[in-house]
């Protein structure tokens, strides 16, 4: 069974930065697009960042573009989300997800119901 578990969260003042991690278990990050979502308080969860199966494909939601990057390491099985510039509205959990149809869209939330795989999430808080 896929199982994957974010980390890197925490606390921030505006500006600063953080990388966040997905690591996967029971299955290579090779066979799944990976997407990362979050969810603000009151919010309904919405797409940030996805990349294809075969890592060619990359997509950001026009709030982090320029600003975020995915990436992903097959020799440790994990997808990173690094976070420079952070603002305040960035603030919220974030999650990482898997899709087998494996691939990567620009309009990240309509695709959401194709990942079928979650994490438990980890928050990003950025505040002065």
């Amino acid at each position: 069974q896929l199982q994957l578990v974010e980390s890197g969260g925490g606390l921030v003042q505006p500006g600063e930065s953080l990388r966040l991690s997905c690591a996967l278990s029971g299955g290579a990050v090779e066979n799944f697009a990976i997407g990362w979502f979050r969810q603000a308080p009151g919010k309904e969860r919405e797409g940030v960042s996805c990349i294809s199966k075969t890592g060619y494909s990359t997509a950001y939601d026009g709030s982090v573009k320029g600003r975020f990057t995915i990436s992903r390491d097959g020799a440790k099985n994990a997808v990173y989300l690094q976070m420079n510039n952070l603002k305040p509205e960035d603030t919220a959990i974030y999650y990482c997800a898997a899709a087998e149809f494996g691939l990567c869209f620009p309009d990240i939330t309509r695709f959401i119901k194709k990942y079928n795989s979650w994490g438990q999430g980890t928050q990003v808080t950025v505040s002065s």
